[in-house]
Formats: structure tokens, sequence, C-alpha cells
């Protein structure tokens, strides 16, 4: 049963104070209230259809969007938002009003909004304090509705988020506090996957369900992603506390699948966990040991570190395609028109994380010979398609590990994780047999 809506009016002060408990993690009711693809399919009172213009989260950044009834009075109501303060995820203070046609605001009608998110027990804890021009317009808005279509909103609000997200995972508490959400399927031997950068468990959702029919899959968002919350500041031993806490939860045990840099995550967690790691899956770390590849800028953590700090999250993820994956910028404008770009967008605080695990492994040198000590079966997969470094990656790899193979994968390239998880997983089960055989 969903809770109560508290409200408590305060006339001296002409504030309206709303609060409610909702079964949802405080990261995914921030993005609900500020990616305007989620905020149209909620905001407002039930039965009227929300159309957001213009939503620009920053101090100063605008939101434009109109509330029109969806019976046949078609009434319409257009309303401009005024950013103030945004400090993500806990904080959004931002002047409302209404407008006519042309944005054009109506006298009297700024409404002062402070929006906090706490995180509880059984959620978050969301509170909305709006601050009238006069006691009178207080009186007017409660006379509106305006309590009623916050209820409303509420609702839909949690509804279109379980339903978008398949409702709530299952968390783990890491050593630093940080909540690990993870969906678990199937049944087997351990089995966690590691996602590689600006990716959710979303990303692996097939390869868990086809893994599911051998393993005990843990399909988990790393911290700072999706449903999992997280701590500053940030650091490689932490990521690893992570995978250690879901390994507990599994038994003590697992194995660990992990694509790209969340196939260095990998290999550091099985480097210092130990025996906790019982084997280890790695597709196509994306190291740079050579001059066949432009190495990372030296300053490139520090740059992606203030670009998300000034709230420039859509360059930090440019900059991530340009720098690290070397995609071409003429080719960016188009990928950021797909809706995949907002939730890359959403998690851009997190490429410096990936860029702290490379470490100095993307800077054209030799790999490290003494950095990771691991002593389990080790699997290197590298897709036939996929561009020379990653080749270059497995063969270097390869020399270092005592317990290690690796193979080729026919026709794939670096998307096999989402777009040919059926050759992984086949490539996986008959990697165990031929083991298991020997």
């Amino acid at each position: 049963m969903r809770s109560k809506t508290k409200i408590h009016k305060n006339r001296e002060l002409r504030e309206l104070t709303i609060e409610r408990i909702l079964a949802l993690p405080p990261k995914l009711a921030w993005e609900g209230w500020t990616n305007p693809e989620h905020i149209a399919r909620w905001w407002g009172p039930k039965l009227w259809t929300t159309t957001v213009y213009e939503m620009d989260v920053r101090p100063g950044g605008i939101w434009r969007y109109s509330l029109k009834s969806d019976d046949i009075s078609g009434e319409e109501a257009f309303c401009k938002a005024v950013y103030q303060e945004v400090f993500e995820p806990f904080t959004l203070v931002y002047t409302d009003s209404f407008t006519d046609k042309d944005w054009n605001v109506v006298e009297n009608s700024e409404m002062l909004t402070t929006v906090q998110f706490e995180e509880t027990t059984n959620g978050t804890k969301l509170s909305i304090v709006t601050r009238f021009a006069s006691a009178e317009e207080l009186e007017n808005a409660e006379a509106m509705g305006m309590i009623e279509g916050f209820n409303d909103a509420f609702d839909r609000l949690e509804e279109y988020l379980e339903t978008s997200t398949g409702g709530l995972m299952d968390t783990v508490t890491s050593k630093d506090g940080t909540k690990i959400a993870y969906e678990k399927l199937g049944n087997g031997p351990a089995f966690i996957l590691i996602s590689s950068a600006v990716a959710d468990h979303s990303d692996a959702a097939q390869l868990a369900q086809l893994l599911a029919t051998h393993y005990t899959v843990y399909n988990y968002d790393r911290r700072g992603r999706g449903q999992s919350s997280d701590v500053a500041p940030y650091s490689v031993q932490r990521e690893i506390e992570d995978i250690e806490a879901l390994i507990h939860k599994s038994g003590g045990s697992a194995c660990l699948f992990g694509s790209s840099s969340g196939a260095v995550l990998a290999l550091e967690a099985a480097s210092r966990l130990g025996d906790q790691v019982s084997k280890l899956y790695l597709y196509e770390p994306p190291f740079i040991i050579n001059d066949s590849r432009k190495p990372l800028p030296t300053e490139y953590v520090h740059h992606l570190n203030a670009l998300n700090q000034a709230g420039r999250r859509s360059e930090a993820v440019e900059y991530f395609m340009y720098e690290a994956l070397g995609i071409p910028e003429e080719y960016i404008g188009y990928m950021k028109a797909d809706p995949s770009w907002q939730a890359m967008e959403s998690m851009s605080h997190t490429i410096a994380y990936d860029g702290m695990i490379m470490g100095d492994t993307q800077s054209g040198k030799p790999l490290p010979t003494d950095r990771w000590k691991v002593n389990v079966p080790t699997l290197i997969m590298t897709g036939e398609n996929s561009e020379p470094l990653f080749h270059e990656s497995a063969k270097a790899l390869t020399e270092l590990l005592p317990f290690v193979e690796s193979q080729t994968l026919d026709g794939q390239d670096h998307s096999a994780v989402v777009m040919a998880p059926s050759i992984l997983v086949k490539t996986i089960v008959n990697y165990d047999i031929v083991r298991e055989e020997k």
C-alpha cells in the first residue's frame, strides 16, 4: 500500500508543505523529477497530459511545460520555472509561475518551491515546500485542487518508475554504507555481472536471463548508477568492496564477468579478493598498450570531474565518447538525439570512476607485470570485428596470467554484451564444460 501524503499549511509564512514516502531510492526519485522524458509521464493530476517544452536542470536553467485536461473541456495551463539551486540528488529550488501561451508570467503567480529527497528505510521521503506570493494565493491554490493534484502526481510517479524499472531491486550494503541494488536470477554457481562505463544492470538484462539457466546470476547496478546509491569520495577499493558484499550475499564465492572497463574492475577484484572469486570471464578489457591508438590524456579523469562538478554532464559524455571510445565528433551529434544519451548523462559522474579503474593502462605503455595476482581460471574473450587494441589487450593479458585462455568470437565486436548475449553464454558454458572434463 502506498503511503499517505502529509499536508501542512502555514498561512503566516504563506507556505504549503507536502510530504510523501515513495517506495523508490533517492537517485531514482531524483531522475523521475529532473529527466524531461520521465516527468512528462507523471507530472500533474490524473487525466491531465503534461508536455515539456524545455528542461534545463541547473541554476538559472528554465523548465517550461503545459498541463492539458484529457476531458472534452480541453482546459490547458502553461507554466514556467526557473531553477535557483540544484544539489543532486538531494535538493531542488525553483520559482514556478503560471504564464500565458507566449510564456509571459502571470502577475502574482510566482511560487518558490523547494523539493528535498531524503533516503529512508522505506525509500525516499519527498518534501515539497511551496511559498506563495500571498496568503490569498495559498488559499486559491488549495481551492483549485493543488493538494489533490500532488497526491495524484505522487501515485503516478511511483507507478511509472516501478513499471519502467521493473520495481525496486534487492539491495546489499557495502562496507562504506552504499546501497548496491541487484537482481538475482536462476540456480547454480554464483555468477556476478560487472557492467562497463555509462551502463547499468539493464544493459546486461538479456545476458543475465540466458546465464540464469546455468548459474545463479547477480546483475547489479554499480555505485552511482541506476538504483544503487553512492558515497564520496570514490575509490576503486570501494567498488571492490561492493563486489565483495555481493559475493558474501551469494554464499562466499562467485564467478565474475566484466565487460570493457568492467572487465578491468573484475580483474582488480579477483586480484584483491583471492579465493572469494572462483572464475573470471573478461570481455574486451580496453587497454592501450602501444602506439596503435592515441592514448588518453593525462588529465582525463580530472577533466571529467571538472565537467560534472560544473553540471556539464552532456559535455562529460561527449568527452568520454571522443577521447576514450575514439568516436569521431561528427557522429556524436547523431548519438545525442537517441534517448540513451539522457541515460548516459545521468551516469556521467561515474565515467571518472572507470578512468580511475583503468589507471595508466590506457597510456600507450605496456601492461604492468606486477599489478594483478590472479590464480583462478580466466577466460578472455574478444570480438573478431573489434578494433586491434582489444586483440592486443587480450594477448598482453594472456601473457601475464597463469591460468588463462583467450578466445575470439566470430562476427562479434565491442557491443556483444547487448547485441549477442547468446554467443557469450555459449562461449562461457562451453569453457566450463571443457574445464570440468579435464
